[in-house]
């Protein structure tokens, strides 16, 4: 007798698709799973059994595997972005048929899932880029899901991506029908970009409180701990209280003192701000976050440089400060919530743009709500951006939100202190510093762009408004100039 059809099929059986799998299956839905290297076949398969004999189905071959799924056979694919991508949908497109559906759910770029999209329209087949946050332990016990393109394929399996994603009391499962087009992975990508702003934040309060404040692992691990009680509670704060806890196995103290000062990246960090840069958004938390990642990678230069400066006496007077430790702490906290506003706004403001542009009509609000839980963002805090957009759709900026403006401004002290503090040290905090300029900016009636418009007009006769009357203006400065001086 031939095996029942499965519900579901899941192609590339790495880390992630791996655990997916598993959740799938876990939550009832029986699944058939494929991957080119069969070995990962097996060692899925072997998992299913020892977590509970769970309803997975593995074939090696990739016609098997396709006719295994019940009609119309809905496939997710996670395999590396780009050619591989390509490579396996035309491996599996052959066997597929008219109203079958494909799900991307790797970081890819969003035009490529766009031009996807339109190749297999023209075989029939339907089309899903689905991002998907929240690492290994979140794919399988439930992530952060955001599928955009084909709205009749997310209808075909938005049952099981409800069970499967992550379960949020009060606000519910960490899903949404996103937009269309490659507004989930667009909306994937600049997740990842906020989170590289939150880790480079999260890194600056760290050194600032080791190298001025001089506090042990053992103390930064109490300070997070207690911080990720409060306003700052988010995943990302609950696993750096747990890195300052574990200690070296192969050695003396800590493991993070010896883990190498090099940040690796994937490239969606880039992608965001290329992107910023694109639509005229101004992201320079999330920029300059991608910039410490590059100077992280200078290892062998700044070991130089240390030796240069080091010799010229440049560093003598610094993280020598006397401070308040207790005090310090408290600043610190304040001026990483207050920076973390700025990242998170320059992140929905980018969103927004790309919707514009684009017609998606993405809602900001539950974008926050599905990142509640699941995901490598989910803090506590974005329940308040949910309600700022509940609030106002429209808003402009989350930074002019009444709430949040008034928290910015109640800690805007500790976090000018903060960033004074660290510049005085010669600590670098290219985040907590480019959030404040940030902020500043955007609050100032008046800024001196007013000169640097006037240079451009001088130089290149690129006109300028003005302040008292309506039309564009050229004045040949250069000429006056001339007169005056002589």
């Amino acid at each position: 007798m031939a095996a029942p059809l499965t519900r579901i099929g899941l192609a590339g059986l790495a880390v992630m698709g791996q655990n997916l799998a598993l959740n799938i299956a876990e939550k009832g839905f029986p699944i058939s799973v494929y991957n080119r290297t069969t070995s990962k076949v097996d060692e899925t398969v072997e998992r299913a059994k020892q977590e509970g004999n769970l309803p997975l189905y593995g074939f090696h071959d990739p016609e098997a595997f396709v006719q295994s799924i019940q009609k119309p056979r809905v496939i997710i694919i996670l395999v590396k972005a780009g050619a591989p991508v390509d490579q396996t949908i035309k491996t599996l497109s052959v066997y597929m048929e008219k109203g079958d559906c494909i799900i991307d759910g790797g970081n890819e770029w969003y035009e490529n899932t766009e031009r996807r999209q339109e190749a297999v329209a023209e075989l029939g087949l339907l089309y899903l880029g689905m991002g998907v946050s929240g690492g290994e332990e979140g794919a399988r016990n439930g992530p952060s899901l955001m599928p955009g393109g084909s709205f009749e394929a997310y209808k075909y399996i938005e049952d099981i991506l409800l069970k499967v994603a992550a379960q949020v009391p009060d606000s519910g499962p960490c899903v949404t029908y996103v937009g269309k087009g490659g507004s989930g992975n667009f909306v994937k990508m600049v997740h990842n970009g906020i989170e590289y702003g939150d880790m480079q934040l999260i890194a600056e309060a760290y050194d600032v409180l080791k190298s001025v404040g001089k506090l042990t692992n053992e103390e930064l691990h109490q300070v997070f701990s207690e911080w990720n009680k409060g306003e700052l509670l988010s995943f990302l704060i609950e696993i750096t209280a747990d890195i300052f806890g574990i200690k070296d196995d192969k050695g003396d103290g800590y493991l993070v003192d010896k883990v190498l000062d090099k940040t690796g990246m994937k490239g969606t960090g880039k992608w965001t701000v290329q992107q910023a840069a694109d639509l005229s958004v101004a992201a320079p938390t999330i920029a300059s976050s991608l910039d410490a990642r590059f100077l992280s990678g200078l290892k062998e230069e700044r070991v130089e440089a240390a030796k240069v400066f080091k010799s010229s006496g440049v560093c003598d007077i610094l993280t020598d400060q006397v401070v308040d430790k207790q005090k310090l702490i408290d600043d610190v906290r304040q001026a990483l919530y207050a920076s973390k506003i700025c990242s998170y706004a320059q992140g929905m403001n980018l969103i927004r743009a790309k919707s514009i542009e684009k017609g998606w009509d993405l809602k900001l609000g539950e974008l926050a709500r599905i990142w509640k839980g699941g995901c490598i963002i989910r803090a506590i805090f974005l329940d308040r951006i949910k309600k700022a957009y509940d609030r106002n759709p429209d808003l402009a900026n989350l930074l002019v939100d009444p709430e949040f403006a008034k928290e910015i401004v109640e800690r805007q002290s500790a976090w000018r202190r903060v960033v004074c503090l660290a510049i005085n040290s010669g600590i670098s905090t290219p985040g907590m510093s480019s959030s404040l300029a940030y902020f500043d900016t955007y609050r100032r009636e008046r800024l001196p762009a007013n000169l640097v418009q006037a240079q451009r007009d001088y130089f290149g006769a690129h006109t300028y408004e003005r302040i008292d009357v309506e039309g564009s203006f050229h004045t040949e400065w250069f000429k006056i100039a001339k007169q005056l001086k002589i």
